[in-house]
């Protein structure tokens, strides 16, 4: 049971997984300090001003329109980002495997994978032979 646990969690996919949410966690706080540091003000700028970067009153209530225009910036950028450096490069490498340009992951062969059998066979026995 431990083994089938290992096999999966080092399986490529999960580390792969693994490592793009912390590498997604890390761009978007990255992303996040940008949109605070430059892009609130500057929409604060270009509109007139207040504390999230643009907002009016109505009847007493705050609408911050800077701080959605700011998030929905935020998200097109980090879309952008995503699309251009993981989704592109990772079809163009599947429509070149699927054209055989690039190979794929070599399976094994027929002798090799008796060779293992065999090897194991052998270790099988010489275990159970002993006192």
């Amino acid at each position: 049971m431990l083994r089938g646990f290992k096999d999966f969690v080092l399986r490529g996919n999960v580390v792969e997984l693994a490592v793009a949410v912390v590498i997604g966690a890390a761009f978007t706080a990255v992303v996040d300090a940008f949109t605070d540091s430059f892009l609130t003000p500057l929409i604060g700028l270009v509109t007139g001003g207040g504390g999230m970067g643009g907002e009016f009153t109505v009847d007493g209530e705050t609408f911050t329109y800077g701080a959605f225009v700011s998030q929905v910036v935020t998200f097109v950028l980090t879309a952008a980002v995503v699309y251009f450096l993981v989704v592109l490069p990772m079809t163009r490498l599947a429509e070149r495997r699927r054209r055989g340009a690039e190979a794929g992951p070599a399976a094994p062969t027929q002798v090799e994978l008796l060779a293992e059998i065999r090897d194991l066979l052998r270790a099988e026995q010489a275990g159970t032979r002993a006192p």
